[in-house]
């Protein structure tokens, strides 16, 4: 199967034209189009270091797989359920297995951009806390990511199964087209977790639809997804969603401090002059 997402060379090759397409739009006058073409540069780029990062990280394919069998040896250590036995109940049934590698492969990125874009269209003045959100969490994903930990399936003596392989529908491994595709050893934390979680925060929380709730389906399913395809821990989604967390009271400390401003607070020990009430309503004396 083609690979079903972009290369961080064509992420960033599209980046490039967009901002590029901005500017342009600027200059004649389009802001709007201009804000638009901007802001879907800034999250292709952000997709494409997402995508690089993996291939600077590599240190160790050896200490990347210890890693992740610490990781499942931990999990079961403390009670969580074992991934193995949940791709194991899915991978007889042949075409819930291809529908699981296509909604990895596809909707991680699609939802995203989708979400991105109606609220920047729809919900304008809420655009800038979504996208604070993606740009925080995907940094500090990024950042975790430079030490290198494999995923679940590469650990067959565990009993896990690369099922994307075996259906020839896998994003990894090789090239397509003669270009390089995402590497491998970038399981923790999971990206897919972390956007998911992000997106269905940002519908609820934007829209006043009674249907905004059915996207709360998308990180059900993503978590479901990513575990029987073997692509990821539930440690990897654990701590995607503690950094989301995180980037959430970044941005809510950022905006206390903001209306503090707004205010017109002062530091203490500071006092604002202000005319006596009537001062100004009494007669100047001619001299």
């Amino acid at each position: 199967m083609q690979n079903l997402t972009l290369t961080w060379q064509t992420a960033g090759g599209a980046a490039v034209v967009l901002y590029g397409g901005a500017y342009a739009a600027a200059r004649v006058r389009k802001p709007g189009v201009s804000a638009l073409l901007r802001e879907a540069g800034t999250l292709l780029a952000l997709f494409a270091l997402w995508q690089l990062v993996g291939h600077l990280s590599v240190m160790s394919t050896d200490h990347a797989l210890d890693r992740a069998g610490w990781i499942h040896r931990t999990e079961r250590a403390i009670g969580l359920p074992d991934e193995a036995s949940w791709q194991a109940a899915v991978t007889p049934h042949p075409l819930l297995v291809r529908l699981a590698n296509y909604y990895y492969a596809v909707m991680h990125f699609a939802v995203m951009l989708g979400v991105l874009l109606w609220v920047f269209v729809r919900h304008r003045e809420r655009y800038a806390w979504v996208r604070n959100t993606v740009v925080i969490t995907t940094a500090v994903c990024l950042l975790v990511q430079f030490v290198p930990v494999a995923p679940p399936r590469m650990l067959p003596q565990s009993g896990f199964v690369d099922v994307a392989a075996e259906y020839g529908q896998s994003v990894y491994g090789g090239a397509v087209g003669g270009v390089v595709v995402a590497d491998q050893l970038s399981a923790m934390p999971s990206v897919h977790v972390a956007w998911c979680v992000l997106a269905a925060v940002a519908v609820v929380r934007v829209s006043r639809s009674p249907l905004r709730w059915v996207v709360l389906l998308h990180p059900v399913l993503t978590v479901a997804v990513v575990v029987v395809t073997a692509n990821h821990f539930w440690a990897d989604g654990i701590v995607a969603v503690a950094i989301l967390l995180f980037a959430y009271a970044v941005l809510a400390s950022a905006a206390r401090v903001s209306a503090a401003r707004q205010r017109g607070r002062r530091p203490v020990g500071t006092t604002e002059l202000r005319p006596r009430a009537g001062a100004e309503d009494r007669p100047r004396q001619v001299t």
